[in-house]
């Protein structure tokens, strides 16, 4: 019996030896901690002050909404979780948390996260948490992730929406600059993905989940991380001529996207061959440039709401 086969079984019959560590990893932490981020930047670059305790509630249930999207996900994709590499040892599809259990969680914390929000700070902010748990599990886990391989291009607004959170948080609205932070993780998202299907490509086979490698090959792929790292750049900078740039964003977006825009290029001009040949290490470099590259950015756009204050760095 394959191991894919035992752990469907486990998560079946739904029981499992759970500890604090597993109920902690079913909320995504690595991904909770990018929606943290984000969120937390937006707020600190909006105009306007914020409360401290409102301003750390106001992160805390943003991220408690993050969590709960990862467990709504993990009881969604617990069959196909259970044949990737990547993913076989987490929670739900080893059998260490019950498939019903972690749906159960999923929601209990959304409907916390949204409620607390509101009451936290308003209802434009607790409204785009609710439509960004809803656009992660409905739109993107249970409808796009398996039916096309626009999947991640459109699924991946879902993680774009922090910053316009946070700043709805501090100013009760939407902007164009939350709409720019936005755009830069929308258009950032295809192309760091699509870095590691060049290299976890097998996984999405097994698992049947029509990502772009696996509809129209590879090659198609590297066309488009390099044609959507063009679009990303001039939104990126563009963003440093707004009230959330300044000489220090503006100077950090130009390295990045100029590292980003050779990156892709060599990932562009490789051959299939070329990438097997030293087991896809430039395809490997470029994901981790472009986690890199979002932290940057955001690094950048914090630095320069730090700085406001003191009449540093602005335009």
């Amino acid at each position: 019996m394959s191991d894919a086969s035992i752990n469907t079984k486990a998560v079946d019959a739904g029981y499992g030896d759970a500890g604090f560590g597993d109920y902690f990893a079913l909320l995504k932490p690595r991904v909770m901690s990018l929606v943290v981020f984000t969120a937390f930047v937006g707020l600190l670059a909006a105009p306007g002050a914020v409360h401290p305790m409102i301003g750390f509630a106001s992160i805390l249930f943003i991220a408690v909404g993050g969590g709960a999207s990862g467990a709504l996900n993990m009881w969604w994709d617990a069959d196909i979780d259970a044949v990737m590499k990547r993913t076989k040892s987490r929670p739900v599809p080893s059998g260490r948390i019950g498939a019903d259990e972690a749906k159960a969680l999923g929601i209990t914390l959304s409907v916390f996260a949204v409620v607390m929000l509101w009451l936290a700070s308003n209802v434009v902010a607790a409204g785009l948490l609710a439509f960004t748990i809803f656009f992660y599990v409905v739109i993107y886990t249970m409808w796009l992730k398996r039916w096309t391989p626009q999947n991640i291009v459109i699924g991946g607004a879902s993680g774009a929406f922090p910053p316009m959170i946070g700043w709805a948080v501090a100013t009760g609205g939407v902007s164009v600059e939350s709409v720019l932070m936005f755009a830069i993780i929308f258009v950032w998202t295809p192309p760091h993905f699509w870095a590691l299907c060049l290299f976890m490509n097998s996984d999405y086979e097994k698992a049947g989940v029509p990502m772009l490698t696996v509809t129209h090959g590879r090659r198609v792929t590297r066309n488009h991380i390099l044609a959507y790292t063009l679009v990303l750049a001039p939104i990126a900078i563009g963003a440093g001529f707004t009230s959330i740039g300044g000489p220090i964003y503006l100077a950090v977006a130009v390295v990045l996207n100029a590292l980003f825009l050779i990156g892709a290029f060599r990932i562009w001009r490789r051959s299939e061959d070329a990438a097997v040949a030293d087991k896809y290490r430039v395809e490997k470099k470029f994901f981790a440039l472009s986690l890199f590259y979002l932290f940057g950015h955001f690094g950048a756009i914090m630095a320069q709401a730090a700085l406001a204050p003191y009449g540093i760095g602005g335009w």
